[in-house]
């Protein structure tokens, strides 16, 4: 089975989504807070439209580069879309459901300590 390494799968994630025009992205270091990803991505789209056209082609960039086990929710909703891709986990969000969410302030105040501990 492929497996790329996080910080490439990391880094091509950004670019598909850079490259799309996602709006205020933010990546989250999860090393050493979780084991459930090493990376997280969050970014807004400007529109439904936009939101799943994102998603899409996220999904699409990831398969291509040999990642066959990306997992995707919501995509087609035009509201909020997760796409797992094992080490990195994107987020995709309106901005206000973003907003409500929060997840940045959420994954800042996760101390490395009691993370490990957990």
């Amino acid at each position: 089975m492929f497996r790329m390494e996080p910080d490439a799968l990391r880094d091509l994630t950004v670019a598909s989504l850079e490259d799309d025009k996602a709006e205020d992205l933010v990546i989250i270091d999860l090393r050493g807070k979780t084991s459930i990803a090493d990376y997280m991505v969050i970014a807004s789209g400007r529109s439904e439209r936009h939101l799943s056209s994102l998603a899409q082609h996220l999904i699409e960039n990831l398969k291509k580069e040999g990642m066959k086990s990306v997992r995707a929710e919501g995509e087609k909703s035009g509201e909020w879309a997760l796409i797992d891709a094992g080490d990195v986990l994107v987020h995709i969000f309106k901005p206000e459901i973003r907003s409500f969410y929060n997840l940045e302030k959420l994954w800042d105040n996760i101390p490395e300590e009691v993370a490990a501990a957990g």
